[in-house]
């Protein structure tokens, strides 16, 4: 049987290479037929390439002309097919193009704007959070018969003995004892306004007049009869609307904010901004409060701090003296506490607020804004842009002491009005 295309036989393939034949010389190049396929090739110039022709016997067309009309595969120079150009560039096999430098303030640019985003974001949740923390437990529109409001802010800033959530452990060792209930420990009246700040101690011992005044919890009249008493056994009769109902009586100026801060959140403010420095006039010891002292500067704990604060009996001047060494210390504590440092930096301000925001009480119209402001203005008076005095006293009745009546006049009007104040406490 045949099996050749178009009836060759054996014979007709010749003594050729690849015929099979036994003979060792190649055979000749095999000479096609001339084949042509599709339509014939457009004009030069058509806009498309010329194509080779298998003609003559040549193979795939004549190289020469190829190279004339510009047409390669590019097998010719080695080059991938279709990859063309530069062997460096795109699709080639070069080298790969160098990356371009990083642009570090750009970098930097970005980062800083992600952290100080990262900050604000995390100070003001924490603003927040504390804003929400504060107990806010004193109701001032229980005062009755207030006095008109004057120019600037007035703070009735109160440290009380209130024992409350310390362990057995505790109030031994910070000397509390074991009292139940609170009474005030310090008082103090902070004005702030634009002729200086002014912090006013007023003693416990001051001897002061009950007026009329409603009940805080019965919502009762009780009648003003003319008794007096020290100012802190006001705050022991009814708690802080009627302590303020008190100053105002006796002073002619209005209360716009009330603090109080118990033992405990007292300490635990000095512990978490790692003590605070101090220079303490004196040696001073005392059994009772568990201080014990040598003159000179120091770094003071939580512990020590509430002890050199509480300390009376070992001064001479008793309470007077006392109410100047708590002056001299808030002062250093807000001058450590108010900082760039603490109030922007939420890793320092979270645990300062929450160390003391469990036994602060403020009242029912102050925000922690207004607290920031007085810890500030207490910077102010430390750092003597302001004035620090007892109220000024005349003598003492029955133990108890009795205030200068004109210098008390004359203070109160320049609060009121905002003015330089001139007048000189004990």
């Amino acid at each position: 049987m045949n099996d050749w295309p178009e009836g060759w036989s054996d014979s007709d393939r010749g003594n050729r290479y690849g015929g099979g034949s036994a003979n060792a010389q190649p055979e000749s190049p095999r000479v096609m037929r001339q084949v042509r396929r599709g339509p014939a090739a457009p004009p030069q110039g058509a806009g498309v390439p010329p194509q080779p022709s298998y003609v003559n016997g040549q193979g795939y067309g004549d190289y020469t002309n190829a190279q004339n009309t510009g047409y390669d595969s590019g097998y010719s120079s080695g080059e991938v097919y279709g990859g063309g150009g530069d062997p460096g560039g795109p699709g080639g096999l070069g080298t790969r193009a160098p990356r371009p430098a990083p642009n570090w303030r750009r970098r930097i640019k970005w980062t800083a704007i992600t952290v100080l985003t990262v900050l604000v974001v995390t100070s003001v949740g924490t603003y927040f959070w504390a804003d929400g923390k504060l107990n806010r437990e004193v109701d001032l529109s229980k005062v009755i018969d207030r006095p008109e409001a004057g120019e600037g802010t007035n703070y009735l800033i109160v440290g009380s003995d209130s024992r409350e959530g310390m362990s057995a452990e505790e109030k031994k060792e910070l000397h509390t004892g074991s009292a139940e209930g609170k009474r005030t420990d310090s008082m103090m009246i902070l004005h702030t306004g634009s002729n200086g700040d002014t912090l006013i101690s007023l003693p416990r011992d001051s001897d002061v007049e009950i007026p009329t005044f409603v009940g805080s919890e019965s919502g009762k009249t009780y009648k003003g009869t003319g008794r007096h008493v020290k100012l802190n056994a006001a705050y022991a009769e009814d708690g802080p609307e009627l302590l303020v109902r008190t100053v105002e009586f006796n002073t002619g100026l209005r209360i716009d904010h009330y603090v109080e801060i118990g033992f405990a959140g007292f300490a635990n403010i000095v512990d978490s901004v790692g003590g605070v420095e101090i220079d303490i006039p004196q040696d001073i010891k005392d059994t009772k409060s568990g201080a014990d002292f040598k003159k000179g500067k120091q770094t003071l704990n939580g512990e020590e701090a509430l002890a050199f604060v509480r300390t009376r009996y070992a001064l001479a001047g008793s309470d007077l003296d006392r109410t100047k060494n708590q002056q001299k210390f808030l002062a250093a504590l807000a001058n450590q506490v108010a900082t760039p440092g603490t109030v922007l930096n939420p890793f320092k301000l979270y645990p300062t607020m929450s160390a003391g925001l469990d036994t602060l009480i403020v009242d029912k119209d102050m925000g922690l804004y207004d607290l920031g402001s007085m810890f500030f203005a207490m910077k102010g008076v430390n750092s003597g842009d302001g004035k620090s005095m007892n109220m000024p006293i005349s003598g003492s009745t029955g133990g108890n002491l009795v205030w200068d009546k004109a210098k008390v006049k004359t203070l109160v009007s320049q609060l009121k009005n905002d003015e330089k104040v001139t007048v000189s406490g004990n």
